[in-house]
């Protein structure tokens, strides 16, 4: 649920408010992890014990069954243990992505479709996709190791000291140092992935935009430079792929340095501690099991430092990703939760009071308007370019919400949307009427087309229906293009239809007939609110509203 805490997160916090909701599941993972390592240290002392045994003691291997059972016992229980921690965490990976998607889904839907215009599709995907994505190997991996790292080294370093205490206290005074070496090394792959998910965002809309503009690239002869920009672009991404596995690498080798330093020393005493050439605190004490054991639990005091190094590209890259996508959610919503959808009168439609607009960092941009849309009107907007005309539509149409007064329409009522460039997917005929009515059959579907004008093409077309048409209606002239949204229109049977300079585009043989197919639907008892420049449009509305100088006013002929 989306509220105005929103608008203060960071890409730390939204991860942490993320892990939260699957904070048993993600804590178990890291529990069997921990169990996991700690079968590892009693198959290590074991095995130590048991060789111990039979080279300076000469126990003969019949009477070491049973801990020869006990460490094949613990290897199945760490199997066991490995195969819960695996299981867990990417199960609380897949939910949380979910959720992040829905989080990321529900923001845009409160944002609208105004919000949405000013943005670019193609990175918008890639975010939605790709980004949340990203978060897999932060909670699969990350997240968990974090945890184990912090649990199984103290665990292997009390087994160390109770051994011998000079070997614990080695490994404690060199283990700070990985840490604070990857800690420098992260905070530059952090940035860089930052850069590389700007980058790859970019790079998803350039292609998007070329492969949109094929036709007119064509037709200016422009195709080889547009290909030699996209090659531009990605050897720009895969240099900044590269330098960030260099770095991601760099972790791993500063890693792997000091842990074999501090192994490479254990061995050096335990080998002099056993020779006779250590007589320093405990040091006579050493035996080949102890010596042996301590030297075998090294390597595993470092191993969950050296997965956590492994996985620590996978939290730069979820900071990086989810910095985009916190830039979204901290977005101010434009289109209100609660749509002021309450009983009016019989005959209201719409109604305003002391209605306002306002978009961030632009202030308010019309209002305060009150106004009342009967049932069954005809409503011509018109004004200047950018006087506010398209504002007030889609605040009738509830892409936004008021600022400030209200805003009030009927309860269960629908709406029926048509502008100057509709929306036109690449499918059939069929996949673009479905929009408005998934339930409608080819006969509602046939008799939609023949009331918009669209019958006489359709009787051309040898697949009919079934005829693909390309994305926003490659194909279709402008004209058809409109005739064919205006049979949505008739086939969503919504009582409200909002239309946005329906008639901009058309010639005007076309825009007489679209005007007459508005008409027959204002005469059904649908409401019409249209905004337009055209004289012949406002001249067959019922009410014609102006904004003059900032203020909307209602014009009598």
């Amino acid at each position: 649920m989306l509220t105005e805490d929103t608008l203060s997160l960071t890409p730390r916090s939204w991860l942490q408010t993320l892990a939260k909701g699957e904070r048993k599941r993600l804590l178990g993972s890291a529990l069997c992890g921990v169990l996991a390592g700690s079968q590892t240290i009693v198959v290590v002392v074991g095995l130590a014990w048991l060789i111990d045994q039979l080279v300076l003691h000469h126990r003969p291997p019949i009477s070491l069954l049973p801990i020869f059972s006990l460490l094949v016992g613990s290897v199945l229980l760490r199997a066991a243990f490995q195969w819960g921690h695996e299981t867990l965490s990417l199960e609380a990976s897949l939910r949380i992505r979910q959720r992040a998607r829905a989080q990321l889904l529900d923001k845009l839907s409160a944002l609208g479709p105004v919000w949405l215009t000013s943005q670019h599709s193609g990175s918008l995907a890639n975010q939605v996709v790709e980004h949340i994505d990203a978060l897999e190997g932060y909670f699969a991996r990350f997240y968990p190791q974090l945890r184990i790292t912090l649990c199984l080294p103290l665990l292997i370093l009390a087994v160390a000291g109770w051994l011998d205490y000079l070997v614990a206290l080695f490994l404690l005074l060199s283990a700070p140092l990985i840490p604070l070496f990857m800690a420098l090394v992260g905070m530059g792959a952090e940035r860089l992935n930052r850069d590389q998910f700007v980058a790859v965002s970019r790079l998803s809309a350039h292609f998007i935009d070329r492969v949109r503009g094929m036709t007119t690239l064509q037709l200016f002869g422009r195709t080889s430079a547009a290909q030699q920009d996209v090659w531009y672009a990605t050897d720009e991404y895969r240099r900044l792929s590269m330098r960030t596995l260099r770095l991601a690498f760099l972790s791993s080798a500063v890693l792997e340095f000091f842990s074999s330093v501090a192994i490479a020393v254990v061995a050096m005493y335990v080998g002099f501690g056993l020779l006779g050439y250590i007589e320093y605190g405990p040091s006579p004490s050493l035996t080949l099991f102890s010596g042996l054991a301590v030297l075998l639990l090294a390597p595993e005091f470092f191993q969950p430092l050296r997965t956590l190094s492994q996985h620590y590209h996978d939290r730069a890259a979820a900071l990086g990703a989810a910095e985009s996508v916190v830039d979204i959610l901290n977005q101010p919503n434009l289109v209100s939760g609660h749509r002021y959808m309450v009983p009016l009168s019989d005959r209201s439609a719409i109604e305003l009071t002391a209605a306002c607009v306002a978009y961030p960092r632009r202030g308010q941009v019309i209002g305060p308007i009150d106004l009342t849309i009967q049932r069954g009107d005809v409503v011509a907007l018109s004004g200047a370019s950018g006087s506010g005309k398209s504002t007030l539509l889609a605040l009738l149409a509830g892409f936004i919400a008021p600022s400030a007064g209200e805003y009030r329409r009927q309860e269960n009522s629908h709406y029926a949307w048509l502008d100057q460039q509709p929306c036109l997917l690449h499918g059939s005929l069929i996949d673009n009427l479905r929009l408005a009515a998934p339930e409608a059959s080819r006969e509602e579907m046939l008799a939609a087309l023949h009331r918009a004008g669209f019958g006489l093409l359709l009787t051309q077309l040898p697949e009919g229906l079934d005829t693909l048409i390309g994305e926003r209606g490659v194909g279709l002239s402008g004209g058809q293009a409109q005739r064919l949204a205006l049979a949505r229109v008739y086939l969503s049977n919504a009582p409200l239809v909002l239309l946005d300079e329906p008639t901009a585009s058309l010639d005007q043989e076309t825009e007489q007939f679209v005007m007459a197919a508005l008409l027959e639907l204002a005469q059904e008892g649908r409401t019409l609110v249209i905004a337009t420049h055209h004289p012949a449009v406002i001249a067959v509305a019922q009410r014609h509203l102006a904004f003059e100088q900032g203020e909307l006013v209602e014009v009598t002929s």
